[in-house]
């Protein structure tokens, strides 16, 4: 079956049925349903190849996320994939792992797939993932990327104003020795986390102890491994501030373990707002980067560089916020008056 079936079923010309599949601007309205309604009568699926032949236009775009595994990423497929259908568009989706290889294999099937754009929503090798795509002249967005290029959106989370809200939040509740424990050093998102959590213990006057700082990985296992190091010193912080909530979940889960009461104990703060973090108990007091937005902000940036008749010489920027969600995990510190009150 092919478009002149098509076409004789709706008793429209080929160029009709053609100009309908390809949503071609000026076709009749009242063509246009006969066109979609032999369509469905007939069961026919347009090629897509074909299409992309003709138009220069895959209607496909490439998404590229760390790792599928991670709780953060599956709803921010879910919303990409879901604005890609409500626009027509497909998706091609490539989970990196931080493996360098994958990672190159991933822009070689991109390039192979002929995607109209690439979202790389990835924490860590974007630089290199855009080196292979640039030099195919494909409209990309990507995250944190700190410079902007021709046909590139790079999306920046104000990850600043997130965490200064969590510091000021423990520090409203008395909280004077607040620690941290960062993700990895080569990821500039982790980084940009824990400069934050520095500066905002610099602007309220805050001693940030060398002790209390601690690198983890951003796993369930470097969480703990980190609270294992914690409840080795003499003197221990009585909040903690975490990079992502994977490690917040790893730390609570630990403390479980070595019978400490979280928030009786130490309140713990993560980042990230995952779905899990509301059903962890006691529910978890976090930075919300939220996901759905992440992937809406991305997916239409990324539909404006695709539809850029003349590319902007210097790329385009546009932020994402983050906001504090107080649960249950934090509270004042030990012995605090406050919660001598409070009981």
């Amino acid at each position: 079956m092919d478009i002149r079936d098509i076409a004789k079923h709706a008793g429209v010309s080929v160029a009709t049925v053609s100009r309908t599949v390809n949503q071609a601007p000026n076709v009749n309205v009242v063509l246009t349903k006969r066109v979609w309604k032999a369509i469905e009568d007939l069961g026919y699926y347009p090629n897509r190849q074909a299409r992309a032949l003709v138009s220069g236009k895959s209607r496909v775009f490439g998404l590229i996320v760390s790792e599928i595994t991670n709780p953060f990423f599956p709803e921010v497929v879910e919303t990409f994939e879901t604005l890609a259908v409500e626009n027509q568009y497909e998706i091609l989706l490539i989970s990196t792992i931080r493996d360098p290889k994958r990672m190159e294999g991933a822009a070689r099937r991109m390039i192979e797939g002929r995607v109209d754009g690439v979202a790389i929503l990835a924490f860590g090798m974007e630089q290199e993932l855009l080196r292979h795509l640039r030099a195919r002249n494909l409209p990309a967005v990507a995250l944190d990327l700190g410079s902007t290029a021709p046909r590139l959106c790079n999306v920046r989370v104000d990850y600043a104003y997130g965490i200064q809200q969590a510091v000021q939040h423990l520090a409203a509740l008395r909280h004077t020795r607040i620690g941290f424990i960062a993700g990895p050093v080569s990821l500039r998102s982790a980084n940009a986390r824990k400069h934050a959590f520095l500066q905002s213990m610099t602007e309220l006057g805050l001693p940030a102890n060398h002790d209390f700082i601690l690198e983890g990985d951003h796993t369930l296992a470097g969480g703990k491994r980190a609270f294992e190091k914690i409840c080795k010193l003499r003197r221990r912080p009585t909040a903690l501030v975490c990079s992502n909530d994977i490690t917040a979940i790893g730390v609570m889960r630990e403390a479980y373990d070595r019978r400490v009461e979280i928030p009786k104990e130490m309140s713990v703060v993560g980042f990230d707002d995952i779905r899990t973090a509301n059903y962890m108990n006691p529910p978890l007091t976090t930075v919300q980067m939220s996901q759905s937005e992440l992937a809406t902000v991305a997916f239409y940036a990324l539909l404006d560089e695709v539809g850029r008749e003349t590319p902007s010489l210097d790329g385009t920027e546009r932020t994402l916020e983050t906001r504090l969600i107080i649960r249950s995990s934090t509270t004042f510190p030990p012995g605090h008056r406050q919660r001598k009150l409070r009981r």
